[in-house]
């Protein structure tokens, strides 16, 4: 960086809670040298960005505060990849990976691979989240299951393929543009996770309209910037119920006379989505810090 926008970043970097000013994804000026080095001059509006919370730092001043780790910016749409086995479906990842994306405003689709693995509960999953309104796409690398779909729908768009580590993010898009050759990994036989392969995200150009980002697998996920009274707008299934609550100010835990819960019980929400929602809203800290200007 250089020049006002090397200052302008210096007089804010104090007040910023995010770790990287420029992510994959992100439109910038800049000035390439000779030796292949480079100046970025400015960083134009973002449209929108995947981001999480980052794993908690040295020197964080105050229980609660976290960094933002920004994953990929300007997305039309990100494809949550999961394998049915090896590692083993986790849908509570999944739904995480649901709401960091509905939060920040990028449609999500997900994708069930290594189905040439196993065919148990496939079908419960895929069900259930088509159900609620998501596309949900069978997939696997070896049979070519799913392949041509998935790659006409990343067509003229800029996608994320986003996973838990060892699900065969790389190993899909090697299937879909074999040219890219993307290294790919192994599952761990002692933790039977998988290992790190990419190690940092990168967008790949497949023709000028169509890029698709490639991110390293992830252990944890943790959404930036919930508050406990809005977790529940990213469940989509929970939204005709809300209008049921007693309280206005209902976070669906314990209160008496909730829409949610009741649906809960009466078999119109899943206790599999509940469990998630309550999973996320125990991971809310209660002193995250929102400001907010009054004047």
């Amino acid at each position: 960086m250089r020049g006002k926008f090397k200052e302008i970043f210096k007089h804010k970097k104090n007040k910023l809670k995010v770790l990287d000013v420029a992510s994959v994804g992100d439109y910038i000026e800049y000035n390439l040298n000779d030796d292949g080095t480079g100046f970025i001059n400015d960083i134009f509006e973002r449209n929108n960005f995947l981001s999480r919370k980052a794993p908690k730092i040295k020197g964080a001043l105050q229980r609660g505060e976290r960094y933002e780790q920004i994953i990929v910016s300007n997305v039309d749409r990100i494809f949550i990849v999961c394998s049915i086995i090896q590692p083993e479906f986790n849908n509570k990842f999944v739904d995480r990976m649901i709401v960091a994306a509905e939060s920040n405003n990028i449609l999500p689709s997900i994708i069930i691979n290594k189905t040439d693995l196993s065919e148990n509960k496939i079908k419960k999953w895929q069900d259930l989240y088509k159900e609620i309104g998501y596309k949900v796409y069978l997939s696997s690398a070896v049979t070519m299951k799913g392949i041509e779909e998935i790659t006409n729908d990343t067509k003229n768009i800029t996608s994320v393929f986003w996973g838990y580590s060892g699900v065969g993010k790389s190993s899909l898009i090697n299937a879909m543009y074999p040219e890219f050759n993307l290294k790919t990994g192994e599952i761990s036989g002692y933790t039977n996770k998988g290992t790190h392969t990419t190690v940092t995200a990168k967008l790949i150009n497949v023709d000028n309209n169509t890029f698709i980002a490639d991110t390293p697998g992830i252990k944890e996920i943790d959404p930036y910037g919930l508050r406990k009274e809005d977790l529940s707008h990213y469940f989509s299934e929970f939204k005709e119920h809300l209008p049921f609550c007693r309280f206005n100010t209902c976070i669906h835990l314990h209160e008496p006379g909730c829409g949610v819960v009741n649906a809960v019980r009466n078999g119109k929400i899943s206790s599999e989505r509940y469990e998630s929602y309550l999973n996320i809203l125990s991971s809310i800290e209660d002193d995250m810090c929102f400001q907010v200007n009054t004047r």
